[in-house]
């Protein structure tokens, strides 16, 4: 059943990803000319300062798998309950100094954007923020639910969900922003669904996977392990909120909202890059944890690491590639010529993170063996180093210098410090992994040689062109990939789901 849970739930991540990227395809451009580009940027802008109040759960939300899986496999429901009672305290209490400090952040709007905002744009903004601060502030006891409903691996609930909220948002933003509520309206009823959402989890908790609570004898020892655990992932989590948010920021108080709207429709794409690579290692985060606490076999795990590497390198490759050669035309019909400039700014970002979206199931291997301590800290130092060269960078070229400094510190903490540390510490074979990664390099010959074809002299600024164009790209990669890349677990994993399928059509 566990094995069905985790390949259901990576098949319907990516049918919700699949769903996700189609309704975006046509609801981000409708979204766009409604709200309007300043407005879209305000919007951004609001949301990266309020993402920093994330930052307050400090990383106790990966540590619950860690010791819920100690507990579970010593079948011990004592300590679980008492983890679950812990937990909900603690999240609860979160959500309160995050109500507290966004009223900070509410007082102080003119201070914290600076003078480059109007009159209007810093009043809309006090009241966005005020109501992210109540979206964020519900979200952190939700955070004990859907941790629980991980390390169960419940795959199929919670990618199921996944799909609703994918599909449910735009039909309730769309009929709000054309009654003209703007991006107020859009912010109220995307906190309402994720509100439904929250309860709905724990309402699956409770009746489903019979989660028990208990609030006796708060276990401070424990609660100390916790935090110092937790500690560094905190410090993780300070690093990506700088290294994908403080962009942003620095462009707002610089250039103004056009800048971070243009900017944050290329994090946005690049977002959904980032999300082909999460949503196969997600599931696999409980069975590297159950790995490591009762072998911590270096050998098997680098074969799950290097498995689940090659499976996302194929996915992100076709995406990364085709980026390259349609970015450009597809981000000038989809969003409009307003937002050409998004297009260097997300290679700068997508091509340096690809790095790390094929080796994230690393990270949950080093929190597994508790050596997740240096990467925290060599992650922290780079996002200094990404914030001290951007701002120049950014007062300088904009949207694209920001993108530069965020690119340059993902390749040197990604590309050469934690590939040494995975080797030369956490144990991983990366001589193998990487052998096996370059060993797709045949394969992508023939269709970056088409792609380089089409982006020489076909005019891909045509809709026609571009759609035609698009397919036999697609076509071209997937047979190389298969014949000249894949091996036969890879080829298994697409073979045997359409062999069952044929099978149910025919009977």
């Amino acid at each position: 059943m566990k094995i069905n849970q985790l390949k259901a739930g990576a098949t319907l991540s990516y049918i919700s990803m699949g769903l996700g990227y189609v309704i975006s395809i046509i609801y981000t451009p409708i979204m766009l000319r409604l709200l309007g580009q300043s407005e879209y940027g305000l919007y951004n802008l609001v949301a990266s300062v309020v993402a920093y109040l994330g930052l307050l759960n400090f990383g106790f939300g990966s540590a619950y798998i860690r010791f819920y899986s100690r507990y579970k496999v010593n079948n011990d429901r004592v300590n679980i309950a008492k983890l679950n009672g812990m937990f909900l305290i603690v999240f609860s209490v979160i959500g309160f100094i995050a109500v507290l400090a966004g009223m900070v952040l509410v007082f102080y709007t003119e201070t914290i954007f600076g003078n480059e905002l109007t009159l209007r744009e810093i009043s809309t903004a006090k009241i966005l923020m005020a109501i992210m601060v109540i979206n964020i502030a519900f979200s952190f006891p939700n955070i004990v639910f859907n941790s629980h409903i991980t390390a169960n691996e419940q795959f199929i609930f919670q990618k199921v969900l996944q799909m609703v909220r994918v599909v449910a948002n735009p039909f309730l933003v769309l009929p709000v922003l054309f009654m003209g509520y703007g991006s107020i309206g859009m912010v109220v009823v995307t906190t309402l669904l994720n509100i439904s959402i929250e309860v709905t989890n724990a309402l699956f908790c409770f009746r489903k996977l019979n989660m028990e609570f208990s609030f006796k004898q708060f276990d401070f020892s424990l609660m100390k392990e916790m935090t110092i655990f937790s500690s560094f992932i905190f410090i993780n989590m300070i690093t990506d909120q700088i290294n994908w948010n403080i962009d942003k920021f620095i462009l707002g108080r610089f250039h103004g909202t056009v800048a971070v709207a243009v900017y944050g429709l290329a994090a946005q794409l690049n977002t959904y890059y980032m999300s082909l690579s999460t949503a196969v290692s997600h599931v696999f985060i409980p069975r590297v944890h159950k790995m490591v606490a009762s072998t911590d076999n270096n050998k098997e795990l680098t074969s799950l690491f290097t498995r689940v590497g090659r499976v996302q390198f194929i996915l992100l490759s076709m995406v990364a590639t085709g980026l390259i050669f349609f970015g450009q035309p597809f981000i000038n019909m989809w969003a409009g010529k307003n937002y050409n400039g998004s297009y260097p700014i997300v290679l700068l970002l997508a091509l340096p993170v690809t790095i790390p979206l094929i080796q994230n199931i690393g990270i949950e291997i080093q929190r597994a063996k508790n050596m997740h301590k240096f990467r925290s800290w060599v992650y922290f130092f780079i996002a200094l180093a990404n914030v001290v060269i951007s701002i120049p960078l950014a007062r300088s070229y904009g949207g694209v210098g920001a993108a530069i400094g965020t690119s340059v510190s993902l390749i040197i903490g990604n590309g050469f410090i934690m590939n040494w540390y995975y080797h030369a510490r956490v144990g991983l074979d990366m001589k193998f992994f990487w052998g096996q990664i370059l060993k797709f390099i045949p394969s992508l010959l023939p269709p970056v040689i088409i792609g380089i074809l089409m982006f020489s002299y076909i005019d891909l600024f045509k809709i026609q062109a571009f759609i035609l164009s698009g397919i036999i790209y697609v076509i071209v990669f997937s047979v190389s990939i298969w014949f000249l890349g894949m091996n036969q677990y890879e080829k298994d994993l697409v073979r045997k789901p359409m062999m069952k399928i044929l099978q149910k059509l025919k009977a």
